[in-house]
C-alpha cells in the first residue's frame, strides 16, 4: 500500500526528536510502519490500555469480578475501569458518587491495579507481565510505575498489542467487546487536553470516540473507535469499521503540536486504508 506508506511516514514530519508509527490489520499484519520501531518510549496514559487488558484477563480467571467492591463506598472494579468511581484525577479525593460523573482518574487506575494485585497475590507489574506482556511477546514493554501511566514500550510491541485488540487470543471476544462498549452511558466529563464533553463515552479502560469534539483521533474516525492517548506524545487507536489499528509514539509531551498533527495524520491513514 504505497499511499498508506506515505501517510504513515508523515509521522517523521512531526516536530519531535524521535517518533515511530505502525498501522496494523485485524489479522496482525503490519500494513505500514515508519520511524524507530524498536526504540523504547514512555507511554504515559497509553499504559491504561495494558492495565485494562490485564483486568480482562483477571476477570476471566476469576480473580475479581466487575462488581467486586473497590475504591470509595459504592464503587466497583467496573466503576474504576470506566472512570466513573468518583475519584479525582490525582489525589484520590471523592468528588462524586459512583456512576454519576465521568471523572478521568489516574488515582482510580492505581486503586484498580492494587485490587488486581491483592487478588492475584503478586505485584501488579508482575501480573501484567505474566498475564499480557509475556504471552504476547512484548519483550521491550515493562511497567516501571503507576498502572495509570508508568509503562514503557516500543512500536513493535504495541503493534502486537494492537493486533490482540482486534482479534483477541487471550480473552474471549465477547469479553473484549464488552470492554469497548460504553459503560455507564450518558455521563459527561472532561477529556484531558480536549475539554468538557457532554457525552464523555468510555468503556472499561478504553476511551470510546463516540461523538466527542474536539478529539485526538480523526474527523473520519468511526464513533466505535477506541483506544487512548498519552501525555508523553503517544497514542493507540483501533477503528473497527476501518478494520485497522494505529500506534504512534514520540518523545515530546502532548501540546499544541499534537492537537494540530494527530487528527490530520489519522485522517490520512484512514483515507489510504480505504483507497482502492
Amino acid at each position: 500500500m504505497p499511499d498508506l506508506d506515505a501517510a504513515v511516514a508523515t509521522v517523521l514530519e512531526w516536530p519531535v526528536e524521535h517518533a515511530a508509527a505502525a498501522v496494523v490489520a485485524a489479522d496482525g499484519t503490519v500494513l505500514a510502519r515508519a520511524g524507530e520501531q524498536e526504540r523504547v518510549f514512555r507511554l504515559a496514559s497509553v499504559t491504561k490500555l495494558l492495565t485494562a487488558y490485564a483486568v480482562l484477563v483477571a476477570i476471566e480467571e476469576g480473580a475479581v469480578e466487575w462488581d467486586t467492591p473497590a475504591g470509595p463506598e459504592g464503587s466497583t472494579v467496573r466503576h474504576l475501569a470506566a472512570h466513573a468511581s468518583g475519584l479525582s484525577l490525582r489525589d484520590g479525593t471523592v468528588q462524586a458518587q459512583p456512576g454519576h460523573k465521568r471523572i478521568y482518574s489516574n488515582a482510580g487506575f492505581e486503586v484498580l491495579g492494587t485490587t488486581i494485585a491483592d487478588a492475584a497475590g503478586m505485584t501488579f507489574a508482575t501480573y501484567l507481565h505474566e498475564a499480557v506482556l509475556a504471552p504476547l511477546g512484548m519483550t521491550a514493554t515493562r511497567l516501571d510505575g503507576s498502572p495509570a501511566a508508568g509503562a514503557v514500550s516500543s512500536c513493535t510491541d504495541l503493534a502486537r498489542f494492537a493486533a490482540e485488540l482486534q482479534t483477541p487470543t487471550m480473552v474471549h471476544p465477547s469479553t473484549l467487546a464488552g470492554a469497548v462498549t460504553v459503560a455507564f452511558p450518558g455521563l459527561d466529563g472532561i477529556l484531558p487536553g480536549y475539554g468538557r464533553q457532554m457525552l464523555n463515552d468510555w468503556g472499561l479502560g478504553f476511551e470510546i470516540r463516540g461523538e466527542k469534539s474536539p478529539h485526538w483521533t480523526g474527523s473520519t474516525s468511526s464513533p466505535r473507535t477506541f483506544g487512548h492517548f498519552g501525555q508523553s506524545g503517544t497514542f493507540l487507536w483501533v477503528d473497527p469499521d476501518a478494520g485497522v489499528a494505529c500506534v504512534a509514539l514520540t518523545d515530546r509531551d502532548f501540546a499544541q503540536w499534537a492537537l494540530n498533527s494527530w487528527p490530520m495524520f489519522t485522517d490520512g491513514v484512514l483515507a489510504a486504508v480505504a483507497a482502492p
